[in-house]
């Protein structure tokens, strides 16, 4: 496949104001602006940009060519004037038209939230799924805008904005564009095939899976660490793992899981990057088991939990069996526990550094994973039967009863979802 995501080494640190509009639907929607502009500013840092000042305006609309009002506009020219700076990055995302008028106002490079969001990962692709799904989400991005990114496209130099997919034939070549999204979409079909039959013959083995989700940051890929001795990368920043990592855990009673980490959610994330990442998200849809793993000491949790679970939704894994972590509660500020739910089987307050809490936690998998205990009766000749008992969960007792062996076995829920009514006639009636 032909690599089109650019070197990564900037030439040339980004100087950034970061502006965010607040308009009354802002304030009436269920999102706090003053966290989301607190937010952007840790993505900014995240891409490698120095944040020089922050600018906020309130308004009953945004304004429909300069997207902040003219005198604002004015206001940010001359602190960016003043500050030296070289790129103005908005909490919300702009049209193309906006883009263009306010690049020509202010003589700067003009990024929106979801352009900067889509640049970090473009940062953080390794894979070739992963860099095919990041360039994907560009050009469905860009498409709709090339008008507005002219001078964008066109600047010297490194930095956001400018590392991505075919700078040099955005404005004059759509159909190229259009092109280039067809061929990755078929490449990745060709991908979401592969992960398909992958996780068919994970299925097929009888490993149980466990899908690990959170918003980003509030510490899966240390929990993945802990669990499982995984030489994962783990960092205190904005999406530090993009590419999922699946490892083996070991239960208290010897049994292993799959524990997947995927790419952490956030809010207002890019619908284009949710749907070039669905291959890679759908390993939550086949988990018998999701860990929503959530920073306990965060001032937003319960608007990052609303997050979380409505993207899940929208993929489709609301209903899954869940247990929510509360995790990180070591960092919570006189311990914090009386504001968090109470341990229980769909709840667990724990810390990913904390031994005795991560035994607690494989215990608490392997219950949910594990049924009811029964005992059947087997005829001694059918061997297949005695076998499939064995297969379908742990034999706590075996006795010969003539003719007839009684097994008594603690079940594997899912194996005995999918083999289980083999068994249903043999077992013993109390």
């Amino acid at each position: 496949m032909r690599q089109t995501t650019y070197d990564t080494e900037q030439d040339i640190l980004d100087r950034a104001v970061l502006v965010s509009l607040v308009t009354q639907d802002i304030k009436r929607g269920s999102s706090d602006p003053e966290h989301s502009l607190e937010e952007l500013v840790s993505l900014a840092e995240t891409a490698g940009v120095e944040v020089l000042s922050t600018m906020v305006q309130n308004k009953e609309a945004r304004d429909t060519k300069w997207f902040i009002g003219k005198g604002k506009v004015e206001e940010l020219k001359a602190m960016a004037d003043e500050l030296g700076a070289t790129t103005a990055i908005f909490d919300q995302e702009l049209s193309g038209a906006q883009v263009r008028n306010l690049e020509e106002a202010l003589d700067l490079k003009i990024i929106d939230r979801t352009q900067l969001i889509l640049e970090i990962f473009a940062q953080r692709a390794k894979t070739r799924e992963g860099i095919i799904q990041v360039e994907l989400a560009q050009l469905s991005y860009l498409l709709p805008r090339l008008s507005g990114h002219g001078k964008n496209l066109s600047r010297l130099g490194g930095g956001i904005g400018t590392r991505g997919p075919g700078e040099s034939k955005l404005e004059t070549d759509r159909r190229h564009i259009r092109d280039r999204i067809s061929d990755l979409k078929n490449v990745l079909e060709e991908v979401v095939r592969h992960r398909t039959l992958h996780r068919e013959r994970r299925r097929k083995s009888g490993v149980p899976q466990v899908a690990l989700v959170g918003y980003t940051n509030a510490g899966k890929s240390t929990l993945l660490r802990e669990l499982t001795q995984a030489d994962v990368y783990v960092e205190n920043q904005l999406f530090a793992t993009l590419d999922p990592t699946s490892r083996n855990l070991e239960l208290p009673s010897g049994k292993e899981v799959v524990l997947t980490d995927t790419v952490g959610f956030i809010q207002n994330l890019p619908h284009d990057l949710i749907a070039a990442f669905r291959a890679t998200l759908e390993e939550v849809l086949e988990a018998d088991l999701v860990l929503h793993v959530i920073d306990s000491s965060s001032p937003m949790r319960e608007e990052q939990i609303a997050v979380v679970e409505n993207i899940l939704q929208e993929l489709g894994a609301a209903g899954k069996p869940t247990l929510r972590i509360y995790n990180k509660i070591d960092l919570c500020q006189d311990d914090g526990s009386e504001l968090l739910p109470a341990n229980r089987e769909d709840a667990l307050v724990m810390s990913a550094y904390r031994a005795e809490d991560l035994l607690r936690l494989r215990q608490i998998i392997q219950d949910r994973m594990t049924g009811d205990t029964r005992t059947f009766v087997l005829p001694a000749e059918r061997g297949d039967l005695i076998a499939l008992a064995y297969r379908t969960g742990d034999v706590i007792a075996q006795d010969v009863d003539g003719d007839h062996m009684r097994l008594t076995v603690q079940l594997n829920k899912q194996d005995y979802e999918v083999h289980g009514y083999k068994l249903e006639s043999y077992v013993e009636q109390v």
